[in-house]
């Protein structure tokens, strides 16, 4: 079996300056990677390990070396990691201390480097944008303007821009012409903050559109910060496409990817690259979770372009790998790909497909380890049990699902912090978990019976299958065995926040050139 080795901090940046293939894992809970990490590190908890290595990280000798923060969380990933199959694991010198001590850069908040990015293109491209006040002004005025908002349709549904459309990044070039009365319409581009504003308005004005293009500047925070109104359940979206406006926006897509090194694949290309022991590819569909479920390439993941902009860290986090990206349009690709290759990465589109290589339909499903054997009860076994006291039911979903509501008296607890939620616990007789879906619960089962006596069983179907029974729900943070950690609160999602941390958050923005200057090891480069 291979053994773990350590990596020190001047290993990894020789890797990140060499452009070699490295996955380097931050294995705590959202929450604390949020506060302090490396640029290229990407957050997978322990907690979840065996749900996302084998899509994030799909090639079993990649490079990988994991870090906490004393915690004790990066010698129990690394076991899991040889157990399942990686053969290349190693732990970071000293951990985060480590990588602090020999000077290295440490980051606040999530996706960093593709935020980091987006303010990097402003800085070179000097991207338009027009306060608050200013977009305020024209819509008042009723001046011929269009808002598109660029973030998800759930996130433009919490909190909106009144009379704003949702059409997430990717889709921007595909459907503007659609949506604007003439060419003399200015159009407004706005997310939350600032990353997917400033990427939606210059990926408009790279690709030549004819309209005036400018970011919302610091989205929907800046517009809570002007004492402006947002609106709230908005629906109003993105509108089909005529053949004709479809083949110009391909131009125009086409045009930009090239300018920016895009490489271009076709079906056997792609299978040799995917053959290559040595180097990682990933494989996603760019286009709306949709279509995408209507028909796909077999083997892609669905990660629309926006989001796959947004969140490159999360879906692809071997840095130096290659990404090959497809749709059936040759837009949203292309202006993806775009980003990706002034982001650094080495990045492809496929072409020369025809419908029947979109021939595997239904939604994407993350690749799995051999699922552990564990004793399921069904929801009326678990709901006689629940009348005796000495039923202690564990719910390991995510934290806001569970406040959301939850099994009657359920304890909420993260699963790589068993050991501490136990001694919160009361004396139970048996043990009853549960999840969503039930599918992390299962892992955590096998856990918590090697730490005590007492018998563990699973709730089959999860709470899911609780709610589809139609049982009573509880909600609230009722019983919290540990601590929230593991969801970071970000200050630009929701409608509660401080006007402080919003304000923080912009700042902190702000400072991201000058933490990448700091750090050295971004690789990006931007269009002129």
């Amino acid at each position: 079996m291979s053994t773990v080795t350590t990596r020190t901090y001047q290993d990894i940046r020789r890797a990140l300056l060499a452009h070699q293939e490295l996955a380097l894992i931050d294995v705590r809970e959202e929450d604390p990677f949020a506060q302090a990490h490396p640029l290229f590190a990407a957050n997978v908890p322990l907690s979840k390990l065996e749900l996302e290595m084998f899509a994030r990280v799909p090639r079993r000798s990649t490079a990988i070396t994991l870090y906490d923060d004393g915690e004790g969380l990066a010698d129990r990933a690394a076991e899991r990691l040889l157990a399942l199959g990686y053969s290349d694991v190693a732990l970071l010198q000293d951990g985060l201390a480590g990588w602090r001590a020999a000077g290295g850069e440490l980051f606040r908040d999530v996706n960093v480097p593709s935020k980091a990015f987006g303010e990097w293109v402003e800085s070179v491209r000097h991207t338009p944008s027009l306060a608050a006040e200013q977009v305020q002004a024209l819509l008042d005025a009723k001046a011929d303007v269009v808002v598109l908002d660029a973030r998800r349709f759930d996130e433009y549904q919490t909190m909106s821009i009144p009379g704003s459309i949702s059409v997430p990044g990717a889709e921007l070039v595909l459907r503007v012409a659609e949506l604007v009365p003439s060419a003399d319409t200015q159009v407004i581009v706005n997310c939350a903050g600032r990353t997917r504003s400033i990427i939606g308005t210059q990926s408009l004005v790279n690709a030549g559109i004819p309209n005036p293009v400018a970011a919302l500047r610091n989205g929907t925070i800046g517009w809570t910060l002007a004492g402006q109104q947002l609106a709230h359940g908005q629906q109003r979206r993105f509108t089909e496409v005529t053949e004709s406006n479809r083949a110009v926006a391909a131009k125009r897509a086409r045009k930009v990817a090239d300018k920016a090194g895009v490489l271009r694949l076709e079906v056997k290309g792609l299978r040799v690259w995917q053959a290559d022991s040595h180097r990682t590819t990933y494989l996603f569909d760019v286009r709306t979770p949709e279509e995408y479920a209507k028909g796909h390439v077999p083997g892609s993941r669905s990660v629309p372009g926006g989001q796959l902009v947004q969140e490159t860290d999360h879906v692809a986090s071997v840095r130096g790998a290659r990404i090959v990206l497809v749709d059936d349009d040759g837009v949203r690709a292309n202006m993806s790909a775009s980003w990706l290759a002034q982001m650094g990465w080495q990045v492809a589109v496929l072409d020369g497909l025809t419908q029947d290589h979109f021939s595997e339909t239904g939604d994407w499903k993350a690749p799995l380890p051999p699922l552990p054997q564990v004793t399921e009860i069904s929801v009326e076994q678990l709901q006689g049990w629940l009348e005796s006291a000495s039923t202690v039911v564990l719910d390991f979903t995510a934290s806001a699902n569970y406040v959301k509501h939850h099994v009657p008296g359920a304890h909420w607890a993260i699963r790589a912090q068993l050991p501490q939620a136990l001694e919160r616990l009361p004396v139970a007789e048996r043990y009853v978990l549960t999840c969503g879906t039930g599918l992390l619960a299962r892992f955590a089962a096998v856990d918590l019976q090697a730490l005590t006596h007492t018998p563990v069983y699973l709730l089959s179907g999860g709470t899911a299958s609780w709610i589809a029974a139609g049982k009573p729900l509880e909600s609230g943070e009722t019983h919290l065995a540990v601590a929230r950690t593991d969801r970071y609160r970000r200050p630009y999602e929701g409608t509660d926040n401080p006007r402080e941390a919003m304000q923080g958050y912009l700042d902190w923005e702000f400072g991201l050139i000058a933490q990448l200057e700091r750090d050295g090891t971004h690789g990006f480069q931007v269009l002129s």
